[in-house]
């Protein structure tokens, strides 16, 4: 079995063509779709700033096949859940492309910048070519991120980590490494938020935003491994 991560320039698909004009905000998908074959609905999670995800909104909902979109959370929340209302036949749908290619992928696909990131798991009989080709035919482009063979579960868990640093922006990561260089999360804080936005160049507001989602990938993460491996020894007990 292996890990693979694709990172595709969705073209045509309304999150990914109007979420590349505002690089500032994060998309993930928290629920799985519902409803007809015609119309599909499902919950995302938006984070970055309140007029990012504002205009971002206004823009996705006059898109061809977005029938609804509805707030279930403040605007000015660090995490904003939206339902999502969609046409599916006006939808191309990575995940159907992978469902019938018969590929196994981890839900929660996010989007930044315009560029969706997919991790699959693939058996010694799944075609990587195949299966770009299917992603790449109507005029999408790929980067392969990763392609590493699952070994050991504590393997895995390292790999888990690493996709999460690889879903981190640009920006985001030179924040939080700089933050970490200059020991922002040591016990007696060494330096502090203008520290960090010095060092790399941008407004101390900017660094703040940046730092907070990326500590937010990156908890969430810790977050998953920390429960799993709580019940496990309890269940051990």
């Amino acid at each position: 079995m292996r890990e693979v991560t694709l990172r595709i320039r969705h073209h045509g698909e309304p999150e990914s063509d109007i979420s590349a004009d505002y690089p500032a905000i994060t998309i993930r998908s928290v629920s799985s779709m519902t409803g007809s074959a015609a119309e599909r609905k499902r919950i995302i999670e938006i984070t970055g700033p309140k007029a990012s995800i504002a205009g971002f909104l206004e823009e996705f909902e006059a898109a061809g096949p977005v029938l609804d979109v509805d707030a279930l959370t403040p605007l000015d929340v660090p995490r904003v859940l939206v339902a999502v209302t969609i046409d599916s036949y006006r939808w191309d749908s990575i995940a159907q492309r992978l469902t019938d290619l018969g590929v196994h992928y981890r839900t929660g696909a996010t989007i930044t910048a315009g560029w969706e990131s997919w991790t699959l798991y693939l058996a010694e009989d799944d075609d990587l070519n195949e299966i770009v080709e299917s992603v790449e035919r109507p005029g999408n482009e790929t980067d392969l991120v990763r392609n590493v063979e699952l070994g050991t579960v504590a393997e895995q868990e390292q790999l888990e980590f690493s996709r999460v640093i690889h879903e981190l922006t640009r920006r985001q990561r030179e924040v939080l490494g700089t933050a970490i260089e200059l020991g922002y999360y040591r016990p007696k804080k060494e330096t502090s938020i203008e520290d960090i936005a010095n060092t790399v160049g941008i407004a101390s507001t900017t660094a703040w935003e940046h730092l907070a989602r990326a500590e937010t990938k990156v908890m969430e993460e810790v977050g998953k491994h920390v429960n799993t491996n709580t019940l496990d020894a309890s269940d051990s007990k």
